[in-house]
């Protein structure tokens, strides 16, 4: 039965639109947020499918190094839309990047701290003269006093310590830290490692819970070209959705367009990332769907701790013209 409604469903997206003639098709660089994983599936999936060929885009899928950098390209029009952590882009908003969002992936904050049990530490009211660990340009470390003044804690009572992204398990383990900072979708390597000596806080439970990855485009683009955007936005969206519903062929798709992922770490990526797709909007209003009161909330946060250069107007900073209404997270 759930086959059945998936096949209709895809089948309801690809007639949306006429096939179009290859040599007229729209290409479009797409760059990723960092190197290909769990929570890109779903546009794998649908390239494999020939879903966006068949609406007249040429897709092209980026491998990237960071939000900061595809956040940049995107900003300056290198790549015509890709994926970014949205605080990150709002950031880069603010020296200038001409970015707009346009479909959140991630509803909920991913940011978390992780430490062991056995250190002592049992809650973020212990983290006083501890050190944490993350590298020197992290976002977790310039937005810790919004956690600290939610938790009750003072920002100043712990040390910072620069430490490699790939280097902050091993620096837990080695006692070189006690403390770090890492995203939700990666959960699972702090568990498969540390076991029941896990500690962990995610910064949601404590209403710090601003957008975290999103699709945003680049701003002359979009005006210029908006019902190709429109189409891509879509096409992605009902993805996300359909892979909800049915994962193996999504991960299958993302690990056959890359040789060096594995299936299973792939689907347990994924699965974290369904969980922080799901909140009350995106199961009511639209899948991908911005709060207007959230991205003000968003927009404040970041000017408070990352000092923006040349502030703007959060309105003109995303759109949810793009998506279809239609398109909600599934129910399970």
């Amino acid at each position: 039965m759930i086959r059945t409604k998936l096949l209709a469903t895809v089948a309801a997206a690809t007639v949306t639109f006429a096939a179009v003639p290859a040599q007229s098709a729209e290409k479009i660089n797409f760059i990723l947020n960092w190197v290909a994983g769990g929570d890109h599936a779903p546009v794998y999936w649908a390239k494999a499918r020939g879903l966006y060929e068949k609406a007249g885009i040429d897709l092209t899928i980026e491998q990237g190094k960071g939000s900061t950098l595809s956040s940049q390209r995107v900003g300056i029009g290198k790549n015509q839309l890709g994926i970014a952590d949205l605080g990150t882009a709002l950031v880069t908003k603010g020296k200038g990047a001409d970015l707009v969002g346009v479909m959140n992936i991630y509803a909920n904050s991913p940011y978390g701290m992780y430490w062991l049990k056995s250190s002592g530490i049992r809650s973020v009211k212990d983290f006083a003269g501890k050190k944490i660990g993350n590298p020197a340009w992290d976002a977790a470390r310039k937005m810790w006093p919004a956690l600290a003044a939610a938790t009750g804690v003072d920002p100043k009572s712990v040390r910072w310590v620069n430490v490699a992204p790939n280097a902050k398990i091993a620096a837990l383990k080695s006692k070189n830290i006690d403390i770090t900072t890492s995203f939700y979708n990666i959960h699972f390597i702090f568990e498969n490692v540390l076991g029941d000596d896990m500690g962990f806080l995610p910064w949601r439970d404590h209403g710090i819970n601003p957008y975290g990855n999103s699709i945003v485009a680049n701003g002359k683009y979009l005006a210029e070209n908006g019902e190709t955007v429109g189409k891509f936005v879509k096409i992605t969206q009902q993805a996300y959705a359909d892979c909800v519903r049915t994962p193996v062929p999504c991960i299958d798709a993302l690990v056959a367009a890359n040789s060096g992922l594995k299936t299973a770490s792939s689907m347990k990526n994924w699965n974290l990332v369904t969980e922080l797709m799901n909140d009350a909007t995106s199961r009511t209003v639209a899948l991908g769907h911005f709060d207007d009161t959230r991205m003000t909330s968003d927009y404040k946060m970041v000017e408070t701790y990352f000092k923006l250069e040349k502030p703007f107007d959060i309105k003109g900073a995303y759109s949810n013209a793009y998506l279809n209404p239609a398109v909600k997270f599934p129910a399970k």
